[in-house]
């Protein structure tokens, strides 16, 4: 195909530079937006008078067909176009002959590629809110069922305070419905149409931009030329989401991983997001969490090529920015990929609330509670502290738990001891009476469900 540049000169450029410039194997995906977006611009150029009606309606049924024969199979990209709308437009003036010549009045390829790309990653966002949802939605139903579980709650990776496995996964829960209220806040600032602000300075011709934002759906239009052709601020932000995104999924992926280990043994994993091992029979390896954890960084990392390209560049296109698409684009696949497999890997993990349950009994994680009992009885909260530091010690050398030691061995220590402190220490009666608001407790978790499920609505 020939250049949409040649005429300063001559086009032809060196093999090797050339492929090092050809940007059509990223941006191809782009295709049906570029269409899109074609068509609206044709339909402005004839309601504006800068093109006849009769052209403008065979471009738009150009176009039309170009689409249809890319989506039945009958027409390929052609990888040797430089870019998505030089393949476009040169198929469309091979169909439909002088009025495809005429497509690209009053636009650039500079505005084009911003439209382009706003359009693909306005529709990006919706498949991975949906995904995300998806996600919510297995962490609500699991949590519902494990709101009874009791197990340790860590601080510093040491057995803390009793709570839930329910009251746990919501934690998740609300982190994903952070990530899609990120998305959507980015998504908010992308909805501004860029068509129009053409190289970087507008055009003589009397085109109407807020007829052509309107026809793609756009609630605004780029109110300053430059800015409208340089902005890839929304990828950043969008990146930006992504990372936290896949920041919960790697912290996630990351208990899972120790939670069915032996060393925890609190949920055992499916065969199907588990893998073997070539030399140990033994072996059930959690790979798809161990893959979602490793694949958080090349998020991470598309993350910082976007900051690091955008930094130094002058006002307004710079060829640099051809780099964003490959970047933003990777980061929405490599998210997309994660949540398609952690959502059925959570939704098919197996509990072990016995194994649960002993380890809450074994970490003393009952000793607030015993502190908070005496502080009830008048002694001051340091006081207590202090004291019911000493009995955990006591009880660790003598291999009990604190429910298990003696009456007289706490009289020993303070005479406000009495049977009564059993009941304070018991972990199903220490969890139970944690309602304050987000706690751990069955009927606080039902509530964490519910506000979820009627956000996602």
């Amino acid at each position: 195909m020939s250049k949409l540049w040649s005429g300063r000169t001559s086009g032809a450029i060196d093999e090797a530079a050339e492929d090092f410039n050809r940007s059509i194997r990223v941006d191809s995906r782009m295709v049906r937006q570029d269409i899109q977006g074609s068509i609206a611009h044709a339909k402005m150029l004839a309601a504006q008078g800068i093109i006849t009606p009769e052209d403008g309606e065979a471009i738009v049924d150009g176009l039309n067909g170009i689409l249809a024969d890319l989506e039945a199979g009958t027409l390929a990209v052609d990888y040797e176009a430089e870019d998505v709308h030089t393949f476009v437009e040169q198929t469309l003036t091979e169909r439909v002959g002088e009025p495809g010549k005429r497509l690209h009045t009053a636009r650039s390829r500079n505005d084009q590629v911003a439209l382009d790309t706003r359009l693909y990653l306005r529709e990006r966002v919706e498949k991975t809110g949906d995904l995300l949802r998806a996600f919510v939605r297995a962490l609500c139903d699991r949590a519902g069922e494990a709101k009874a579980m009791v197990m340790p709650g860590y601080t510093h990776l040491q057995r803390a305070q009793p709570v839930t496995m329910g009251h746990h996964l919501m934690a998740y829960a609300m982190m994903a419905l952070r990530d899609l209220g990120r998305l959507a806040d980015a998504s908010r600032r992308m909805d501004v149409s860029p068509i129009g602000c053409c190289a970087l300075a507008g055009t003589t011709y009397p085109t109407d931009r807020q007829l052509e934002a309107e026809l793609l759906g756009f609630s605004a239009v780029a109110e300053n030329s430059l800015d409208g052709v340089s902005d890839r601020d929304f990828c950043v932000e969008l990146a930006a989401a992504l990372s936290l995104v896949m920041t919960h999924l790697s912290r996630l992926s990351e208990e899972l991983i120790l939670w069915s280990s032996w060393e925890f043994k609190y949920i055992r994993l499916s065969d199907a997001y588990s893998t073997g091992s070539s030399i140990m029979p033994q072996k059930k390896n959690p790979d798809m969490a161990e893959l979602t954890r490793g694949k958080t960084g090349r998020v991470y990392g598309d993350l910082m090529a976007l900051l690091t390209m955008l930094k130094g560049l002058p006002l307004a296109y710079n060829k640099d920015m051809q780099e964003d698409k490959e970047l933003i684009f990777d980061a929405f696949d490599t998210v997309d990929a994660c949540l398609t497999v952690c959502a059925p890997m959570v939704g098919t993990m197996t509990f072990l609330p016995e194994n649960m349950r002993k380890a809450a009994a074994a970490g003393f994680i009952n000793a607030t509670d015993l502190a908070d009992w005496l502080v009830g009885r008048g002694m001051p909260f340091r006081t207590a502290y202090k004291l019911t530091g000493q009995i955990v010690e006591e009880c660790a050398q003598k291999g009990v738990a604190l429910e298990d030691l003696p009456l007289e061995a706490y009289r020993a220590r303070s005479e406000l001891f009495d049977e009564t402190l059993y009941d304070a220490i018991n972990i199903d009666a220490c969890l139970l009476r944690r309602t304050s608001l987000g706690g751990p407790t069955p009927e606080s978790v039902e509530r964490q469900i519910k506000i979820v499920k009627e956000l996602l609505k």
